[in-house]
């Protein structure tokens, strides 16, 4: 065993990248103050080829240095916009058609193993500290949440965001 080369990684130039099928899934972060977990959800975003980023209240905007020390140039591969509120955000892909999930525990949540993927989906990620807000959750049409079964049932939101995208993009993958 040994280590692959750059080269031997296949990577996707920039356009090359902004030519290919994306998976139907639109990231919301809802509020979220750390650079760092915005730049992590550019970065898994760009290696699961979700379509779009959508930032809303508080959470900053690319181009920033702190974002781009952990998105790793992928605000330029991933696409994204800003709302300044999430109900603008998520009436926007309820007109386009988007089923509209918040990552959240809840008294509805379903457990992320037992969620099938839909073409056409949107995930809302919360605050670090507060969770996907009250407003977004009356305004989603499900509720997943990320079993656990340690003594904090908290994950950092970029940890969430890189487990679900995975969970969708390895389902996704597996229905073409």
């Amino acid at each position: 065993m040994r280590k692959l080369s750059m080269d031997e990684l296949n990577r996707l130039s920039q356009d090359e990248f902004s030519q290919v099928s994306k998976l139907p899934v639109i990231i919301v972060l809802d509020n979220i103050r750390s650079l760092n977990n915005i730049g992590s959800f550019f970065r898994t975003a760009d290696a699961f080829k979700v379509s779009k980023i959508f930032l809303c209240g508080i959470t900053a905007k690319p181009p920033h240095r702190e974002i781009h020390k952990t998105a790793l140039g992928a605000t330029e591969t991933v696409e994204w916009n800003y709302f300044e509120n999430v109900e603008d955000a998520i009436a926007l892909l309820r007109s386009l058609g988007y089923t509209i999930i918040c990552i959240e525990q809840t008294t509805e949540s379903l457990p992320l193993w037992d969620y099938k993927p839909l073409e056409k989906t949107a995930f809302i990620f919360g605050n670090e500290v507060e969770g996907v807000s009250e407003v977004s959750i009356e305004l989603c049409d499900a509720s997943i949440e990320i079993p656990q079964e340690g003594t904090k049932h908290s994950l950092n939101v970029a940890v969430c965001g890189g487990i679900v995208m995975w969970h969708f993009f390895s389902a996704y993958r597996t229905t073409e």
